[in-house]
């Protein structure tokens, strides 16, 4: 009998064929997941992006709306007026009034009047004297008031170069800014974000009258130097150094959000008898067209000065 013979395998059952199966299996797998990683990465920096900007503050490469770069301008500056403290009521009546008159003593018209009695003299002394005043209680006294501290005085004029806030970190320089053509404020340069300026013609630092100092809340490329303004506590030190070299030293009293079709020109500009310093930058929430709806503004008071340090 003649051997049966074996019949070959078909491709689709042969080794080569169930490995070159395996290993495309594994490239489709490989790379579809690399795809899905890189889809979900470009999903998460999108969504870190929406939200960066929900909080107030925008992504690098978002396009900057022309209304940011302006600040409400401050009024014409007024000369300071020298604070006098008030007179209480009464108290210049009480000064200029005169005493009133002391009521002869009344003497009973019944009874005799007694004979005075001459007394010698003592010797060594003038037999003819004037006539003692009577004594007069001290009037009485309260405790005493504790003593005010003194005000700083104020510095003459002179041109501000750094701005320093140890609390968030910064330490700006300045730039002088003016009212353009349309009496707007404008921001520092914006490919500058360090920078601060100071509005040049109101009141100097440590000078009398309000000193206005704005910055960037971000920029383009991220965020800026006053990033973080709005996270100053009342209490902390805000330093300017002039180009005199002193250094004007205010504390922050509070910390306020305004609306920009509200800002309240005379509450954050007005003189208030003091030295005093206003920081400014944007705030609230961004629209891409119409810039950020409000502004944040640090009050300040001076309490300091100090003068250059001497070289040896």
């Amino acid at each position: 009998m003649a051997p049966r013979r074996r019949r070959p395998r078909p491709w689709y059952r042969t080794r080569a064929y169930r490995l070159a199966r395996t290993v495309a299996m594994t490239v489709v797998l490989v790379v579809g997941g690399v795809h899905l990683a890189e889809d979900r990465e470009r999903t998460d920096t999108a969504g870190a992006r929406s939200a960066w900007a929900d909080t107030g503050a925008r992504g690098a490469g978002a396009p900057r709306a022309q209304a940011s770069l302006y600040f409400t301008p401050p009024p014409p500056d007024e000369p300071a007026r020298a604070s006098t403290p008030a007179t209480p009521p009464g108290r210049r009546a009480e000064r200029t009034a005169p005493a009133p008159p002391t009521a002869p003593a009344t003497t009973d018209p019944t009874r005799p009047v007694p004979a005075a009695t001459p007394t010698a003299p003592a010797a060594g002394t003038p037999t003819a004297s004037a006539p003692a005043e009577p004594v007069r209680p001290a009037p009485a006294t309260g405790p005493a008031e504790p003593k005010r501290p003194a005000r700083p005085r104020t510095l003459p004029a002179s041109p501000a170069k750094t701005v320093t806030i140890p609390y968030l970190g910064i330490e700006a320089p300045v730039t002088g800014l003016r009212l353009d053509a349309r009496r707007r404020l404008p921001a520092p340069p914006d490919d500058r974000p360090k920078l601060v300026g100071w509005y040049t013609e109101g009141p100097a630092p440590g000078g009398p009258g309000t000193a206005v100092v704005v910055g960037h809340r971000d920029t383009r490329t991220g965020p800026a130097v006053f990033a973080a303004l709005d996270a100053i506590k009342p209490g902390r030190p805000v330093e300017v150094l002039r180009a005199d070299g002193r250094t004007a030293v205010y504390t922050v009293d509070a910390v306020k959000s305004y609306e920009k079709d509200r800002f309240p020109s005379k509450e954050v500009y007005g003189h208030r008898g003091r030295p005093e310093l206003r920081l400014i930058t944007c705030g609230g929430t961004y629209d891409r067209r119409k810039g950020y709806a409000s502004n944040v503004v640090v009050f300040a008071h001076l309490t300091a000065t100090r003068e250059p340090a001497r070289k040896p």
